[in-house]
């Protein structure tokens, strides 16, 4: 059930043909450059983002549960109950991503058995706010559980196991999730393929990618198929490799609808440089485009991250949105992170934190009112 204090913002944005929401509060009559609502970092947002966004761009969160979150307050259950969480996202995204709710250690977390209680309630709360779905990830490296990865099962076995779960996962939400992140950082730094990592690639290779789309597209033809990554948000080995490996799926037939670009970035490494010349290179493919994990972490002392880099952290995000705007099929943007209080960064990156766009009391920092302007600016 949802949570009584979840706010119905249906009327703010409506389904559209595309693979996103046309946003239906997007001032058009905005001045070129500013924020139409004007939004001053350190208040609580109140939709500014949908508000300033082109009509054909979805603007995305991660809802937080599973990974991480186990070892901290939230522990095994879901922020949705809260009615600051639930009211913030409901009233200010028009998209959402089940942040680990989909991963295979959550929802099949033994060989016989799924567990969709999580993503489900995930789904019913898009559904009633009004908002698409994206579905994360069918196929990926890490947060796989012991049973699948013990080595124990014979080539016939894990491929029927993977054919199962993809088939059972995207089958259940077939006509709710609008788009899946079906293969997840398949490739790896050194720009090959993660064959040491991942138990699907190191037996099969690149053929049981094209298995994993075919499947999903079976079993939801509607939904739009995303390949998706890490540091490929610039002209690079990495990306090149993604650029090659989609254009040998695609002369396949294989059913790729999109290329994701995540978007976890650092202000301890340079901005990506030269994101809309590299997201062009995808979608001359044909391919959909999408943002679809944006955060960025920045030095911290404890909790507390200096006012130069909380600027640095804007730019940032700055560069990313208008990367995707000035692409035509870039039609999703994600942020990974409702608050800094649910990011997985200090988790992982010892001294880096204050990752989103909202500090651990949903006030808007300078990266949110970076986006906004960016946003209204406009394609």
């Amino acid at each position: 059930m949802l949570a009584a204090a979840v706010v119905l913002v249906a009327a703010a944005c409506t389904a559209g043909p595309g693979p996103g929401p046309e946003l239906t509060a997007s001032p058009a009559d905005a001045p070129s450059g500013t924020a139409p609502s004007g939004a001053v970092p350190g208040v609580l947002p109140s939709g500014e983002l949908l508000a300033a966004a082109p009509a054909d761009l979805a603007i995305g969160m991660a809802v937080a549960g599973g990974g991480h979150h186990v070892g901290t307050a939230l522990g095994t259950g879901s922020p949705l109950g809260d009615e600051d969480y639930a009211g913030t996202l409901a009233s200010n995204f028009s998209s959402v991503t089940p942040e680990n709710q989909l991963k295979w250690e959550w929802v099949h977390p033994a060989r016989d058995r799924f567990d969709f209680e999580a993503a489900d309630e995930i789904v019913d709360f898009a559904e009633a706010n009004g908002q698409v779905v994206r579905g994360h990830a069918l196929l990926w490296h890490s947060q796989n559980p012991r049973w699948l990865t013990s080595g124990e099962l014979s080539d016939a076995e894990l491929r029927e196991i993977l054919r199962e779960h993809v088939t059972t996962v995207v089958g259940r939400y077939a006509g709710r999730i609008a788009q899946w992140d079906v293969a997840n950082e398949i490739i790896g730094d050194d720009a090959r393929l993660r064959t040491g990592e991942n138990p699907f690639l190191a037996r099969f290779g690149t053929e049981i990618v094209a298995d994993a789309f075919r499947w999903a597209h079976e079993a939801d033809p509607d939904a739009l198929l995303f390949l998706n990554d890490y540091s490929i948000e610039s002209v690079g080995p990495k990306s090149d490799a993604y650029l090659e490996l989609a254009t040998e799926l695609l002369a396949a037939g294989v059913p790729l609808h999109g290329m994701g670009f995540q978007g976890h970035l650092s202000t301890q490494y340079p901005a990506p440089s030269g994101v809309a010349a590299n997201l062009e290179r995808f979608a001359s493919l044909g391919l959909e485009i999408a943002v679809t994990e944006a955060d960025v972490r920045i030095p911290v002392d404890g909790d507390v991250a200096a006012a130069a880099d909380l600027e640095r952290q804007a730019e940032y995000f700055g560069s990313l949105v208008e990367g995707c705007l000035a692409v035509a099929s870039c039609r999703s943007f994600t942020v990974w992170g409702l608050s800094d209080a649910y990011s997985w960064v200090p988790f992982f990156f010892s001294g880096e934190g204050a990752a989103t766009l909202l500090d651990a009391d949903f006030a808007t920092k300078p990266a949110y009112t970076a986006l906004e302007a960016a946003l209204a600016r406009g394609r």
